[in-house]
């Protein structure tokens, strides 16, 4: 019997023991192909031996210095690179130990730069529906999937939450993909007028919606209407990149696909690419200087925040992604993965759009091409494509609750950025087989 609290607690876990490449090994030989990089986080993929051996280095030197006495090299060079390769005018990167802990850094950061500069009356975060910013209390006030809030509705701040960027099932039909962007992302300003600008701290989302949506990307034109409208009314925009960014979709930060800049960033998953845990909040300048101007002192943190040994992998991790030239892999291989898709997907009557960017693609899945209707949430369709992929040795990203965290189905494909022509071929051929096989079974 196994004594770990599982997320499933009835689940028979399988046991990994080993991993090389895209694919991993449980304890019974059984042999995975990784697809979706556990959670879009394995972008090298499994036993890099760079990352390995600077692990290994830095815990010979020090495993661990506190931060409220000493930085280190490792959190220094890594910052330097960071803060050097990031859009915009970005100042200063804070390291912590994941995706949730970057969030709740960053909207207490929000707050502390309105206080600073003299506006305590900035309160209130605004996010969008079909987000998702994390698991702790803050950053899942921030998430706007319904189905995971519902449990700690009680606990959680009452913010507002706006339409998200989701052409497939939102645009009319007498609207351009330009016009409708603008008008749901007008949606922001309404909602700012509607609580007050003086009470708004910041606007939080993802440039490319991970979890919840599956790899949707924002429309032309959305990115920069949502920074227009936080400059007009002193609002911070913060691009949670957890999922997305890092060099998932082709470029290391997401958003400069649309050459929109934000004031505060939040990565983690690729950023140490599993090897060690750890997140980023990256600051501009001006709420840097908001709060060295000030008070001099950020009013937060963790134990493990800037942990040394996870610095150093996740600076090898970004060393590797430069030296061996993957971002312009994701691109390329993005491609080759998308026309794979079309091809086994295209004219699938099940699988309502592909869509995505890079590595980092969905497939919705509907039960009526034509009319976009789901399939009943009752049959759990996202349980049953992990489980064939599962049994047919493939890791997937199947999501339910799409639509509005009830109903709707999709599958996240997120491999490693290794992964070769020949490997994504395997991988959709998988992926196939576990949709088919899945779909099949909800009329038995």
């Amino acid at each position: 019997m196994s004594y770990v609290f599982h997320r499933d607690t009835r689940a028979d876990m399988p046991v990994v023991v080993r991993g090389e490449g895209i694919w991993i090994e449980d304890s019974s030989g059984k042999r995975y192909l990784d697809a979706s990089g556990g959670a879009a986080v394995s972008c090298l993929g499994h036993s890099h031996q760079r990352v390995i051996a600077a692990v290994r280095d830095q815990v010979g030197r020090i495993a661990f210095a506190h931060t409220g006495a000493f930085s280190s090299e490792p959190a220094e060079q890594l910052a330097e690179l960071m803060v050097r390769n990031a859009p915009g005018r970005m100042a200063r990167a804070l390291f912590v130990s994941g995706g949730s802990e970057a969030t709740e850094a960053a909207i207490k950061l929000a707050r502390q730069y309105h206080v600073e500069r003299g506006e305590p009356s900035r309160h209130r975060i605004i996010a969008r529906r079909q987000s998702y910013h994390g698991n702790t209390l803050g950053a899942l006030s921030a998430s706007g999937n319904m189905a995971r809030r519902a449990l700690y509705q009680p606990y959680l701040q009452d913010w507002s939450h706006i339409a998200p960027c989701y052409p497939y099932r939102d645009r009319r039909h007498d609207e351009t993909e330009e016009a409708y962007g603008l008008r749901v992302a007008d949606e922001l300003e309404t909602e700012i007028l509607r609580v007050g600008p003086e009470t708004v701290s910041a606007f939080i989302l993802e440039p490319v919606v991970g979890a919840t949506l599956g790899a949707v990307a924002a429309v032309p034109g959305y990115l920069a209407r949502v920074r227009t409208i936080c400059d007009r009314h002193g609002v911070l925009l913060i691009f949670d990149e957890v999922m997305c960014g890092m060099g998932r979709t082709g470029t290391l930060y997401a958003s400069e696909y649309d050459g929109v800049v934000a004031d505060v960033y939040v990565v983690a998953k690729g950023l140490g690419a599993g090897y060690q845990p750890i997140g980023a909040v990256i600051a501009s300048e001006g709420v840097y200087a908001a709060i060295h101007e000030g008070s001099g002192f950020f009013q937060h943190g963790h134990t493990y925040m800037g942990h040394p040994v996870a610095c150093a992998a996740a600076l090898a991790v970004q060393a590797a992604i430069r030296d061996e030239g993957l971002l312009a892999r994701v691109q390329s291989g993005g491609a080759t993965l998308r026309a794979l898709l079309e091809e086994r997907f295209g004219n699938h009557a099940h699988v309502g759009e592909i869509r995505g960017r890079g590595y980092f693609v969905g497939l919705e899945l509907v039960a009526d091409r034509a009319s976009k209707a789901t399939f009943d949430p009752a049959l759990a369709l996202h349980n049953r494509v992990k489980a064939a992929a599962m049994e047919n040795g493939l890791i997937c990203y199947p999501m339910g609750g799409t639509i509005d965290g009830k109903s709707g189905d999709h599958v996240l494909v997120a491999p490693p950025f290794i992964t070769t022509d020949d490997e994504l071929a395997e991988i959709v051929e998988r992926v196939g087989d576990a949709i088919d096989r899945a779909i099949a079974s909800t009329s038995h």
